[in-house]
């Protein structure tokens, strides 16, 4: 049934792509696992870091016995619930440049480079059905005050030599793309792609499939034992592993070794019912994916029907990282901002009903990168902070990861994801109740921003707070 997009219906638990990557796949879960299993390595997490890791440690070194358990259907998480964006770091360039370095920060951006060549190649293969389009990225101004991030993305690319890399719209140019009152000039990505990113997490199952990666669903790790070999305990059974991944993205936010440099916000995000005129209206047919200069960002891309994602990053952020926290996937206000960014940033699909409305926790990282590393032992080894980037990096991610398992020293191990001090963040309770403060403040600075006005000064000052400590998340 639609809604119209004035209201929105019940936040689901799983994403539009996911029940129509289901549907698409209807090839029955892989058993769960019953016993004990030896493998040489054990991955725990069935998404794309997980798959993407099992995929090419198989390449890698083919003669690998590897197990991958999912606590519930590959690609229900993170992975299915995704915006679609597959783009590397070229658009992030200022920020990793001032924390990193312009050295740092165009290895980082070239190895995004090199993974959406990957990506590219696995979801243009011979039979996968992916929704893949290729067609750039558009950073939008959809406000005054955003206009000088404009100025920031181009004198960057500039300055260290990549122009080509983010190029500047006029009003009238974005308006060629895609047209919306409120848009004025922008920044274009070519490096940037949209996918169906749950047929994508269920291809590369099947691909980890073929490739002789055993896979048990519907198995959550209930215990991990460290040692020699690794044991993983789960309801109904063990798997004794040489090498242990953790891919389980949100969850690994109360690791003691990681919950230091990583925290959960959520984001929220809305699927309309088809509506391929609208889109005509707006000269939105080339397939960009766009996404406004907002801190809390609104992301949105048109689908191969006619349907129209939009999603907001303003959800709110976990109680001590807490990834069974309601407010990361039950929050109606958040969902309502990505209906309300909706209507004011594409009023041509006001008419449109909305199919689903659900939302996911974001694991974010204190610098906004994700990072792999190996534990103490030597033999347990994980990725975390995507920090909603997870498309493209997550291949990123399966290359450090499996070489890291591996004990290579290769282009993959020496970039900053493997090698960086990580900062901390704050320490609780500023982390959750000023995180949450923060947040607060942030929202109602930009939402004033976008009436043309300021707001009020203690808001401001919250809301610069990151900033005057020198923090390089949730800073404006």
């Amino acid at each position: 049934m639609n809604t119209p997009v004035t209201e929105f219906a019940p936040l689901a638990a799983t994403s539009w792509w996911f029940d129509d990557a289901m549907a698409h796949d209807p090839s029955p879960a892989s058993p769960p696992l019953s016993g004990r299993f030896e493998a040489d390595v054990a991955i725990v997490g069935g998404g794309f870091t997980g798959l993407w890791t099992a995929l090419l440690l198989k390449e890698k070194s083919p003669g690998l016995r590897i197990a991958v358990i999912e606590a519930e259907s590959c690609g229900s998480g993170a992975s299915g619930k995704n915006g679609g964006k597959v783009h590397g770091y070229w658009s992030a360039l200022p920020g990793i440049a001032a924390t990193l370095g312009p050295d740092a920060a165009l290895a980082v951006a070239r190895a995004g480079s090199k993974a959406q060549d990957g990506v590219r190649a696995f979801a243009t293969g011979p039979g996968r059905d992916v929704w893949w389009r290729e067609a750039g990225n558009i950073r939008v101004s959809a406000a005054p005050a955003q206009d000088v991030k404009i100025a920031t993305a181009i004198e960057c690319a500039q300055t260290l030599g990549v122009p080509d890399s983010a190029i500047p719209l006029s009003p009238e140019a974005v308006a060629k793309r895609v047209q919306s009152p409120v848009f004025r000039a922008g920044v274009f990505y070519p490096e940037a792609a949209n996918v169906h990113p749950a047929r994508l997490a269920r291809a590369l199952r099947s691909a980890a499939l073929e490739n002789g990666v055993e896979i048990f669903e519907n198995t959550s790790m209930t215990r991990l034992d460290r040692g020699t070999p690794n044991r993983i305990t789960t309801p109904s059974g063990e798997i004794q592993a040489r090498h242990v991944v953790l891919a389980t993205n949100v969850s690994l936010a109360t690791e003691p070794q990681i919950a230091p440099h990583l925290t959960l916000f959520s984001s929220y995000a809305l699927m309309t019912e088809p509506n391929p005129d609208a889109l005509a209206r707006m000269h939105w047919t080339g397939g960009q994916g766009v996404a406004d200069f907002r801190m809390f960002v609104h992301y949105f891309r048109a689908t191969r029907d006619g349907r129209v994602l939009m999603g907001s990053g303003s959800g709110p952020i976990s109680h001590t990282g807490d990834e069974r926290d309601p407010a990361l996937t039950m929050d109606a206000a958040s969902a309502a901002r990505a209906v309300s960014g909706l209507r004011r940033l594409l009023p041509a699909f006001n008419a449109s009903g909305v199919s689903k409305v659900w939302g996911g926790g974001i694991d974010i990282s204190a610098d906004r990168l994700p990072f792999f590393k190996t534990m103490p032992s030597g033999t347990v080894h994980y990725g975390a902070g995507y920090s909603g980037h997870g498309v493209n990096a997550t291949y990123i991610g399966g290359q450090c990861l499996s070489s890291l398992v591996l004990g290579r020293k290769d282009e993959w191990t020496t970039l900053p994801f493997c090698t960086r001090d990580l900062p901390r963040l704050p320490p609780e309770p500023f982390r959750t109740w000023g995180g949450r403060a923060i947040r607060a403040s942030i929202m109602a600075c930009e939402e004033a921003e976008e009436r043309n006005q300021q707001a009020a000064w203690p808001l401001r000052s919250i809301a610069a707070l990151p900033r005057a400590f020198g923090l390089k998340i949730g800073t404006r």
